[in-house]
């Protein structure tokens, strides 16, 4: 019997697929940018399916990202040899030129830029180069707001934009520009309108957020301060769960922590970047912080919610870290009631004040002591999961079937998996802890009612 081969419908639609990398603030940008290609000319697609055009919203925290920009091009061309290939997002800000060059690449769009990339996109024609659209950073200085809606159960929502902070090693304030803030009003209707697509929990997103406060165009402050827009958001019935991605320990108060521990919604979790447990190398980064208030912020938390989870970012291998300094790092962040680390290893990046400075780490130095730290980051894991069986926990589960079990997570941070049943997906459940499988996550029970 002759085979039929089965073909694509013929559409007059231009597929677009989008990648996203670097952080969560990436992903609600990238969300948004997106509906606005829900029109008559174009379908959205997944980026390792054929399209018309490639869109990679880029990231500029680590050589990682950069080399993974590079690999997408490639798979994208694979795919389709005449794709129109755009870049956005940080790394797309800062070195333009560079992303311009890479082979493939149609057209790049700095930080203000990115949010008409559908008005740049013109015939989709291949060019000989990527043409380059970025504007000198001081020119980021207005506001644009953001939200994701591509997942059932969750939403990123963006409230602030910018960075004020002079850290030595990072490149956000150039990318990104000034701290600046969405209007509280704007914030709750979007909130709203998340619930309305039955969506149970929100991640607040952002920079700085702490720093919420600032005006849109990072000039007059806001009347309102990031404790009167969790108290507002807290207030919104239809939001079951409200989490906070990322807040600097200089501006994680008392009053916001206290609020948390009482709150109808946000939940008890808590990820505060620490980046070096040695003072001395806090102050070469030009944090604004010591690791003393470090480790009072964790243990003002745990002393309001023992059950909370708290996780940290650290850096490894910055500029004049001596092996006495990472120990130090190390048996701080040993002694600290913490659940996880994300560990990144010292990144050399241009137009950084670090990059100026002697003492130089070694690569292999810096892998040795990534992994030593994500070593310990297991061990606090696996600690603070042990710590939580037996406790009944609600549990928000996604909607894919990961190879028969249906997953999610507890309020506080636990990767927790059941059998699959479709009926769990996007509901909170409350369910016992039970048991940690090899693979990492925490059993529930196998029979949940429906």
């Amino acid at each position: 019997m002759e085979r039929v081969e089965q073909r694509r419908p013929k559409s007059t639609k231009a597929r677009v697929a989008f990648y996203t990398l670097g952080c969560k603030l990436n992903f609600s940008e990238t969300a948004t940018i997106s509906r606005d290609f829900k029109t008559d000319r174009f379908e959205q697609v997944a980026f390792d399916s054929p399209a018309e055009v490639y869109v990679i919203n880029t990231c500029s925290v680590t050589e990682n990202a950069d080399r993974k920009f590079k690999g997408l091009v490639k798979k994208a061309l694979r795919q389709n040899p005449d794709a129109f290939i755009a870049a956005i997002g940080c790394y797309a800000q800062l070195q333009p030129q560079e992303l311009a060059e890479v082979s493939g690449v149609d057209l790049v769009l700095g930080a203000t830029e990115k949010f008409k990339l559908i008005d740049y996109l013109g015939d989709l024609t291949k060019k000989p180069s990527g043409a380059v659209h970025s504007c000198e950073i001081g020119a980021a200085n207005y506001y644009e707001s953001s939200f994701s809606l591509d997942d059932r159960t969750r939403a990123f929502l963006k409230v602030q934009d910018g960075c004020d902070y002079k850290c030595t090693y990072c490149t956000i304030p150039r990318a990104r520009g000034i701290s600046r803030s969405d209007s509280l009003e704007n914030i709750i209707k979007q909130a709203l309108l998340i619930t309305e697509k039955g969506i149970k929990e929100i991640v607040l997103t952002g920079v700085n957020i702490g720093d919420y406060g600032k005006g849109e165009f990072g000039n007059k402050k806001h009347e309102h301060t990031f404790l009167d827009l969790i108290t507002a958001l807290d207030q919104i019935e239809a939001l079951k769960r409200i989490r906070i991605s990322s807040i600097e320990p200089n501006l994680l108060s008392d009053k916001v922590i206290d609020f948390v521990a009482n709150s109808r919604a946000f939940v008890p979790h808590f990820h505060i970047p620490l980046q070096s447990g040695s003072d001395k190398i806090l102050r070469k980064m030009k944090r604004r912080y010591l690791s003393g208030l470090y480790r009072d912020r964790v243990a003002q938390i745990k002393s309001l919610m023992p059950n909370a989870c708290i996780g940290g970012d650290v850096i490894v291998g910055f500029p004049g870290e001596t092996d006495e300094a990472f120990l130090e790092t190390y048996n701080f962040i040993a002694g600290l009631d913490i659940s996880y680390l994300h560990v990144f290893s010292y990144s050399e990046r241009p137009n950084t004040e670090a990059i100026t400075m002697g003492d130089v780490v070694p690569l292999a130095v810096r892998n040795k002591r990534s992994k030593m730290l994500r070593g310990l980051s297991a061990k606090k894991r696996r600690s603070f999961y042990e710590a939580q069986l037996g406790e009944k926990v609600n549990v928000l589960f996604e909607h894919e079937n990961k190879k028969g079990y249906i997953t999610g997570f507890s309020e506080n941070y636990i990767k927790v998996r059941a059998p699959w049943d479709p009926h769990l997906a996007n509901r909170i459940e409350n369910l016992l802890l039970q048991e940690i499988d090899p693979e990492g996550y925490v059993r529930t029970e196998n029979k949940i009612k429906a």
